[in-house]
């Protein structure tokens, strides 16, 4: 079965940085598009960033542009998003999702099981 596994989150400053990775193993035919959500608090999951397979067209949440940035490297199967400028409001899971085909040719998202951040002094 395919897995994502997220990393890279952890306890940071307001004004620092992290940069979150998530990796998909198992096999499949292909990765379209993938894209990171967090969860808050008391708050409902969200879209933070998207990124195409050919990494050409993005989209960030309203609240993270100009401080995020989402990347990819398809030969690792590996999406990153690099956070500057951290809010303690960015405190949230943060999860890895990707648009996945199947080597049966099934396409379906597929998400990673989360990873903290917490942005606090």
């Amino acid at each position: 079965q395919v897995q994502l596994v997220e990393s890279g989150g952890g306890l940071v400053q307001p004004g620092g940085s992290l940069r979150l990775s998530c990796a998909a193993s198992g096999s499949m035919f292909s990765i379209l598009d993938m894209a990171w959500y967090r969860q808050g608090p008391g708050k409902q999951r969200g879209l933070v960033a998207h990124v195409t397979r050919g990494g050409d067209i993005d989209y960030y949440a309203d609240s993270v542009k100009g401080r995020f940035t989402i990347s990819r490297d398809n030969a690792k199967n590996t999406v990153y998003l690099q956070m500057n400028s951290l809010k303690p409001e960015d405190t949230a899971v943060y999860y890895c999702n990707a648009d996945i085909i199947s080597t049966t040719y099934q396409r379906r998202p597929y998400w990673g099981q989360g990873t903290q951040v917490t942005v606090s002094s």
